[in-house]
């Protein structure tokens, strides 16, 4: 791959609410450069809905030399909404690129199931039940979703392009349909569940062979034994506060399962550079609300719902890395050694 990469996480915006409640510019170059030198990172796939947090971590992939995808996510916002924040990303985005960073902008992920105005529903969940949820209607409905999504897009590209030069693209799911006309690389979350692991290949396969060159963002699974059986719905586990999607507790008592976890992340990054997808961004460095927690209730310990290949702690500090506050997965140790070997 050209392009060996993590998703880093700044912080989700829901309804008002951040996922990341502190913010330390110096803790995030320590993990940026974590990123590069131990995990042999070429490039970051940023993501988060402040501006200012977005800005603030590209600048410092920018000096520590890592190719950046800056990539702002929009969640439950109207499409007036995500236009105002895509703009002004984009222009932030210029900045460092013009100072001479490899910089490619990416204009959304997943926009029409985690926003309004594509898909009628009040929330993720709804949208996907009115899509599912009657057979016979589906592909009309999904017909429907890629209209208004394209009509967005293009006028979405049109004032990104009018603010920021370089490349441009957007992390689709497959069902989006999205006019790749519009774009510089074909973007896709594309995660492996149980149910479609016998194509899984020939479909990355497939994907690579139409024009552009094919980007895979949004791949990972959470570790709890059975995870990546039912990925992407590993983080379904968790049961969230309804107004805030804040975590609460898991919904059960899981099994640890990190080797499991490391060998789903090992098993697609050999898929996707075997088959030539030209760019690879493990979801995810470190989910910063989801804590592991081993001692007391199990359902407490949320981090068995986080697909992040580090766990974060609460109330002390790692000692593979004195002073983070976080331990190594053995994912991470798996993604170090395909991206050292790459």
């Amino acid at each position: 791959m050209r392009a060996r990469g993590i998703c880093y996480d700044t912080g989700f915006l829901r309804n008002g609410t951040g996922s990341r409640e502190s913010w330390d510019p110096g803790l995030v170059r320590r993990e940026l450069t974590v990123i590069r030198d131990d995990l042999h990172c070429t490039a970051v796939h940023i993501t988060g809905g402040d501006p200012d947090r977005l800005q603030s971590a590209a600048r410092c992939a920018a000096e520590l030399g890592l190719e950046i995808w800056f990539s702002p996510y929009p969640l439950e916002l109207t499409p007036e909404e995500i236009l105002v924040l895509l703009a002004e990303c984009a222009e932030r985005a210029e900045e460092i690129r013009a100072r001479g960073a490899e910089v490619v902008f990416v204009t959304g992920v997943e926009l029409s199931l985690m926003n309004h105005g594509f898909i009628e529903g009040g929330s993720a969940e709804e949208r996907v039940g009115r899509l599912l949820g009657d057979p016979a209607r589906r592909p009309e409905r999904l017909a429907e979703a890629g209209t208004r999504l394209n009509s967005f897009l293009r006028e979405a590209v049109r004032a990104v392009r009018e603010r920021f030069h370089g490349r441009v693209t957007y992390a689709a799911i497959q069902f989006e349909a999205v006019d790749w006309d519009l774009f510089d690389f074909r973007t896709f979350e594309l995660i492996r569940s149980a149910a479609v692991a016998d194509h899984f290949r020939d479909a990355v396969r497939g994907l690579v062979a139409q024009p552009k060159p094919v980007a895979v963002t949004g791949f990972g699974t959470a570790a709890w034994r059975g995870a990546g059986e039912v990925a992407p719905r590993s983080m379904e586990i968790l049961e969230t506060d309804g107004t805030t999607g804040a975590p609460l507790r898991l919904s059960g008592v899981y099994e640890r399962d990190e080797a499991g976890q490391a060998a789903y992340l090992r098993e697609l990054l050999e898929i996707f550079d075997s088959e030539g997808v030209d760019s690879a961004f493990v979801f995810l460095f470190a989910l910063h609300n989801l804590p592991h927690r081993p001692d007391g209730d199990p359902r407490d310990d949320l981090d068995l719902a986080s697909p992040g290949i580090v766990r974060v702690l609460e109330d002390r500090r790692g000692e593979t890395y004195p002073g983070m506050p976080w331990e190594p997965k053995a994912a991470f140790a798996a993604v170090a050694d395909h991206y050292r070997g790459g």
